[in-house]
C-alpha cells in the first residue's frame, strides 16, 4: 500500500519504516549512520569523563512539581549532591527535572542525557549549561548512564524507566559490569512488582535466582539513599564501571 493510503498518521509512519529498500540504500544508510553512532559515543565520553563521580536518577517525566515523589526526587538530588555526588538524568521533565533541580540546588554537577522524542522530551532548565548531551540513539545513552554512574536511583516511572533498571540487574547479575547500588525508592510502588517477582520468578517458574534480589534495595526516604551510597562506597572505590 502507498503511504497516503493509510488513515491515520502512526499507521504512516510504521509503513514508512517498512517500506522495502534496496541493497545499496541498505549499505549506504548503514555505513553513515555507524559514524553517527560513533560520534555519539566520543562526544558522550570525552564529556563525562570530566564529569567525575555521579549517581543516576530514573524516573516517570509525567510527575508534576506538585507530585509528593517530585518533590522526594528533588530532595534525594539535594542530598546526593551535598554528600559529593554530581546527579545524572535524563534531561527531560517530571522526575528527571526534580533530579537536575536538586543538585542546581545542592551546587552539585548537574547532568542530562537528552534523547530525540516525538513527544515528552524536553530538556529541563536545571542543567548544566556544559552538561547537556543530546542523543539520538537509545542504546548510546543507556552506555553513559550505566558507564558514568556510581549508583541508581530509581523513582516511580514507566516503561522506559523499568528498562533502566532491568539492564543494569541484567548487566551486574550477568558479571559484565561490577556491582553499584541500586536504589528503588517508594515502597508502596515497587511492592507489587518485587512481590510478582518473588512469587512467579523465583518461586513458581525458577527464572531468577533468590539472590538476585539482593542486587537492588527499596527504600523510602533521602536519608536512606544517601546511607546506601556512603555505605557501598566507604568498602569501594569510586570510578567508571567499565
Amino acid at each position: 500500500m502507498r503511504l497516503e493510503d493509510f488513515d491515520n498518521d502512526e499507521d504512516r509512519v510504521i509503513q514508512d519504516r517498512l517500506k522495502r529498500k534496496t541493497w545499496n540504500e541498505i549499505r549506504t544508510n548503514d555505513s553513515w549512520a555507524i559514524f553517527k553512532i560513533m560520534a555519539e559515543f566520543v562526544n558522550g565520553y570525552e564529556s563525562m569523563g570530566r564529569i567525575g563521580p555521579c549517581v543516576t536518577i530514573f524516573g516517570s517525566a509525567r510527575m508534576k512539581p506538585e507530585d509528593a515523589y517530585y518533590l522526594l526526587a528533588e530532595k534525594i538530588a539535594y542530598k546526593i549532591s551535598k554528600a559529593g555526588y554530581g546527579v545524572i538524568t535524563g534531561g527531560g521533565p517530571g522526575i528527571m527535572e526534580a533530579g537536575n533541580k536538586g543538585a542546581h540546588l545542592g551546587g552539585g554537577a548537574s547532568v542530562g542525557l537528552n534523547i530525540v522524542l516525538p513527544f515528552e522530551q524536553h530538556f529541563n532548565p536545571y542543567i548544566d549549561s556544559d552538561k547537556n548531551l543530546n542523543f539520538d540513539y537509545f542504546f548510546v545513552r543507556k552506555v553513559m548512564f550505566v558507564k558514568y554512574s556510581q549508583g541508581f536511583v530509581v523513582m516511580p516511572g514507566g516503561f522506559g524507566t523499568m528498562d533502566e533498571l532491568f539492564e543494569a540487574i541484567t548487566l551486574i547479575q550477568t558479571k559484565k559490569i561490577a556491582r553499584f547500588p541500586i536504589i528503588l525508592v517508594g515502597s508502596s510502588f515497587w511492592s507489587g512488582l518485587i512481590d510478582w517477582i518473588k512469587a512467579v520468578l523465583v518461586e513458581r517458574e525458577h527464572t531468577v535466582n533468590a539472590e538476585d534480589l539482593d542486587l537492588f534495595k527499596i527504600v523510602d526516604t533521602e536519608d536512606e539513599v544517601v546511607h546506601i551510597l556512603n555505605a557501598f562506597y566507604k568498602k569501594y572505590d569510586l570510578s567508571p564501571n567499565f
